[in-house]
């Protein structure tokens, strides 16, 4: 039920974070001539191993979130069942029947409140989590501008047309460790 939001939020989130990260590398190095290099932030933190782990900490908590709307969701059944074999056999009052709809009600409210604030817990939660990665990934970004001379770094994944310029992906994966493939792939 979350899961359709995730990766689009995710990438959502990504692309932003890290072009407001790599303009202000580039503007912090305006005043002087311009040696330009890109880099896909996407392909980037795909690769970067922190990521399985904070992939697998969100999968945990939406599991145990899912688990708790399951549960709800098996109250309600049961609820809804008890009150049609009740209205079925005639014995109930209608006083009870009302009691029964409405404690019905009430559930379908919780559930549907419950949905809204996971969902938000969820993004609020991938959102601190992929903050420190973005801090990981920035950091990177910027030794290896300073450390090549380059004075304008612009994300190859958000721009429309690259750049002339140096592939720095290659050196930022050397600066962070990094020696395999993308991890997790972004889509």
């Amino acid at each position: 039920k979350f899961a359709h939001l995730k990766k689009k939020q995710m990438k959502n989130i990504l692309k932003s974070t890290l072009l407001t990260l790599l303009i202000a590398v580039s503007v912090s190095a305006y005043s002087q001539k311009g040696k330009f290099a890109h880099i896909d932030s996407n392909e980037l933190l795909a690769a970067m191993p922190e990521r399985a782990e904070l992939e697998k900490k969100l999968q945990g908590e939406y599991q145990t979130l899912e688990s708790s709307l399951q549960q709800m969701s098996q109250e309600y059944q049961r609820k809804v069942a008890e009150y049609q074999e009740m209205e079925a056999s005639g014995t109930a009052s209608d006083l009870i029947l009302q009691t029964k709809i409405s404690e019905i009600q009430d559930l379908e409210t919780r559930i549907q409140q419950f949905q809204t604030s996971a969902q938000e817990a969820i993004q609020q939660r991938e959102v601190e989590l992929m903050e420190g990665l973005v801090e990981i990934a920035k950091k990177a970004i910027s030794e290896v501008a300073a450390e090549n001379g380059y004075n304008y770094v612009f994300d190859a994944a958000v721009l429309l047309h690259k750049p002339d310029g140096d592939n720095i992906l290659p050196l930022v994966k050397k600066k962070l460790g990094i020696t395999t493939a993308a991890a997790i792939p972004v889509k």
